[in-house]
């Protein structure tokens, strides 16, 4: 039963035939707007040898060629847009740190598709009548705060646009307003439970009863940390730009067992990420999405570079992925070993003396490279301690042991960290080019 008293989509207790039914019908069309309208999509299906007519069967979707996001930053700014420009009622980018950004597009039918989807994430994390939203995710190009303001929007709630920053000014907010859901990423919030302790207000007495957490990879020991710390329900919201944005997928409140992929506008295929190949449900890959009702840049076959495995539907009959911890352009390759900074997060949660603040800093000498992982003690803890330092010597072992590599610990007391108001910065390459 669902926490909400919010009236469900009847999509959302459909059958899975009828599900497939219609994905079928929307995939066919999707290829055919696609190939129709998107020189870039025309010229990669003939390359391949493949026409829209040729998909019979949702398994026959394996035959299209994947979309990469080289692909969106060859065609930079508007090559694969599949409607005229002047029929875009909106764009979004990303922040190009490494290189062209990639630039995406929203007639007004996607906009009202992407704020259904994020509308109906925001209900499965339990949102009820009258909630009041406050979100601190970055507006502006970044898709984050526009797509989680017109969700909450559509789904009749109130809304405090506030944005990223300002954290004092925010907290203030929270006192005054007394919202009932936040939006943001979770090393944000993380970063906000640390300035309202700093003023002497116990996290769990103000009024946020659910957070939902995005834009960045986090496991479930962060989860328990900051539901304990905060005295709320913390679920994870999943998206892309190029797939949409926010709400691609979310976690209901009632199971939080990783995320709801909302499959009657986004289809779900695991790979192995070295040969392509369409991996079976349950097995772990890379996540490829096809994008079943966009308009103006419709997607096809998009390697996202997230690692996780398709499961079965729990609390929807659509299926669900497992929670993402690690992309595959995230690890590190440390002497042979593949290390994922969640890895190392979820060993440093287990330690009382140590905070969630950390950075990986990558390092060569000579033919060898090295990784020093930089943490912050807890409040409290001085770093040169004894007890710190017994912390800094299990962590090392636990990750060698867990892990598979040798790391060094740099131990930082309190703010020693940078604080990160947008997307968390886990790993810091100083290795030459």
């Amino acid at each position: 039963m669902s926490p909400t008293d919010l009236p469900l989509e009847p999509i959302e207790t459909a059958s899975i035939d009828e599900l497939r039914a219609l994905q079928l019908q929307r995939l066919k069309q999707t290829l055919a707007h696609a190939y129709a309208n998107s020189p870039v999509y025309r010229a990669k299906f003939d390359a391949a040898g493949v026409h829209p007519g040729d998909l019979r069967t949702l398994a026959d979707l394996a035959k299209f060629p994947f979309t990469t996001k080289k692909d969106l930053r060859d065609s930079y700014p508007f090559g694969m847009f599949a409607v005229p420009r002047e029929q875009v009622a909106r764009i979004h980018a990303s922040s190009g740190t490494t290189g062209k950004p990639t630039v995406v597009g929203y007639t007004l039918k996607d906009i009202d598709t992407w704020a259904t989807v994020v509308a109906r994430s925001i209900r499965a994390a339990g949102a009820r009548r009258g909630d009041m939203v406050h979100i601190s995710y970055g507006y502006g190009l970044f898709t984050g705060g526009l797509g989680a303001h017109y969700g909450a929007e559509k789904l009749g709630l109130t809304v405090v646009p506030f944005g990223g920053g300002q954290t004092q000014k925010q907290i203030q907010l929270f006192l005054d307003f007394k919202p009932d859901i936040i939006m943001v990423t979770p090393s944000y919030m993380l970063a906000v439970a640390d300035e309202v302790e700093r003023m002497g207000i116990d996290p769990r007495s103000l009024s946020l009863r659910t957070g939902i957490f995005g834009a960045e990879p986090w496991t479930n020991e962060m989860r328990h940390a900051l539901e304990a710390r905060m005295g709320i329900d913390a679920v994870d919201i999943y998206g892309l730009s190029e797939v949409m944005g926010p709400g691609v997928a979310s976690e209901c409140v009632e199971t939080k067992d990783g995320p709801t992929i909302w499959e009657d506008h986004f289809y779900p295929e695991i790979i192995d990420p070295d040969t392509g190949e369409v991996l079976p449900d349950g097995s772990e890959g890379e996540l490829v999405f096809t994008s079943l009702t966009k308009e103006a840049l419709p997607i096809v076959r998009y390697r996202t570079r997230d690692l996780t495995r398709l499961l079965p539907g729990t609390a929807r009959p659509m299926r669900r992925m497992q929670k993402i911890t690690g992309r595959s352009d995230d690890m590190m390759i440390i002497r042979g070993v593949n290390v994922f900074p969640t890895q190392i997060e979820e060993l440093i949660l287990k330690r009382a003396e140590l905070s969630p603040h950390y950075l990986c800093v990558l390092t060569r000498e000579g033919p060898m490279d090295n990784l020093r992982v930089q943490v912050e003690t807890a409040a409290g803890v001085d770093p040169q301690g004894s007890d710190a330092q017994a912390a800094a010597r299990q962590l090392q072992h636990e990750i060698k042991v867990y892990v598979g590599s040798s790391v060094e610990i740099d131990l930082k007391g309190e703010g020693g960290i940078e604080r990160s108001v947008g997307k968390a910065r886990r790993v810091m390459d100083l290795r030459p080019k």
